[in-house]
């Protein structure tokens, strides 16, 4: 173990010895979001030498997609002189990038533009900083700063799933919590004992069968609500692309993540990424009945009805031969149901607006 994982261990011992187990969801914050060694404060985690590669880095067709998306909103919403465009979670503004290079031809729209970016770690505002230093963005830290009395138009690309989540598992008396303890010096999972189900559990799920595991994000369904008041307020649309379940169901699904393999979630403790499946039902239950839900779809189904194929061929035509296989490969691992076509879901909020907004893929 390096200096800082010693640290970061010793932190969550000194915390665990005086406070006793933690849950899975403050254990999975202090990883992330430590102030001086969690995972997304001191380090960049994308692409093939860091930890993980998300779409925007497979292909920049996946960001010319949701530019298409995102200006056909805007013009739906009557081309608004001004409006705010914000993206939850931006990594290295790839994606916002490729969203803003797709956007450059459509009139009076980068006018009209108020970027907006909601991040937390240092390392990766100043890579945003530096790729979208031409659009003049704006950091936020929590959606309570979205500015008010104009449209908002808000993506985010695996930003859900790394908002952290509590973790319940049936036993033969009912259900416990599961938690993080300390055992021997190393970090060990435990169950704090509950006679009967918490009430984040379904009914319909209650009667599984002993060692199941049920995972609930709070976090998440309060994202959820609250950007939802805004849409309904302000008009717009949020669309959100992530892996998970289309129906909310018993499963463990904590996983981390290092060097694009998979790792023990007590391991690397603050060098490896933390993240769950995002329960999308649970996310369409959340939401208030003054916006419209459209989803969850598959991102290959979504990407596919936005033209991606399409522009997979434009691409190869003007690119040649030399760029065929490369862009087939990486349109493949997009929309392919055998690679990210099918685990990543695809959900779209939108304000009651008038006209009603028809988002396009959904």
């Amino acid at each position: 173990m390096d200096k800082q994982e010693i640290r970061l261990i010793d932190i969550l011992r000194d915390k665990i010895s005086k406070n006793g187990p933690i849950n899975v969801g403050a254990f999975m914050d202090l990883c992330l979001s430590h102030p001086e060694h969690g995972y997304y404060m001191k380090k960049d985690p994308f692409g093939a030498r860091g930890d993980f590669v998300t779409a925007p880095e497979v292909s920049q067709i996946f960001g010319e997609m949701l530019g298409a998306w995102v200006a056909d909103i805007w013009h739906q919403l009557g081309s608004p002189e001004a409006f705010t465009l914000l993206e939850c979670g931006p990594g290295r503004g790839t994606l916002m990038a490729d969203i803003l290079r797709a956007t450059r031809g459509v009139e009076g729209f980068h006018s009209a533009l108020d970027l907006r970016l909601m991040e937390i770690s240092p390392v990766l505002k100043s890579m945003q900083e530096e790729k979208l230093s031409l659009y003049e963005p704006q950091w936020i830290e929590g959606i309570d700063e979205i500015p008010q009395g104009q449209a908002l138009i808000v993506i985010g690309n695996e930003f859900l799933d790394a908002l952290p989540f509590r973790s319940y598992q049936k036993t033969r008396s009912g259900w416990a919590e599961r938690c993080v303890d300390v055992k021997d010096s190393e970090l060990v999972f435990t169950l704090l004992d509950e006679e009967t189900a918490p009430n984040c559990i379904p009914f319909h799920l209650r009667d599984v069968k002993v060692g199941s595991v049920f995972e609930y994000s709070e976090v998440r369904n309060e994202f959820f609500r609250n950007l939802s008041r805004i849409l309904a307020d302000q008009g717009g649309a949020g669309l959100f692309i992530d892996y998970g379940h289309e129906k909310t169901a018993v499963g463990d699904t904590f996983q981390a993540i290092k060097d694009n393999s998979y790792s023990s979630v007590l391991n690397d403790i603050g060098d490896a990424d933390l993240t769950s499946h995002v329960d999308f039902e649970m996310l369409v239950h959340n939401a208030i009945r003054e916006v419209r839900v459209h989803g969850p779809v598959t991102q290959g189904d979504f990407l596919k009805n936005l033209g991606i194929e399409i522009r997979a061929q434009m691409l190869i035509r003007h690119g040649g031969e030399k760029h065929e296989a490369q862009i087939k490969k990486d349109l493949h691992r997009l929309v392919a149901s055998s690679e990210m076509g099918a685990l990543f879901k695809v959900i779209c909020m939108c304000g009651k607006n008038e006209p009603e907004l028809k988002p396009a893929g959904m």
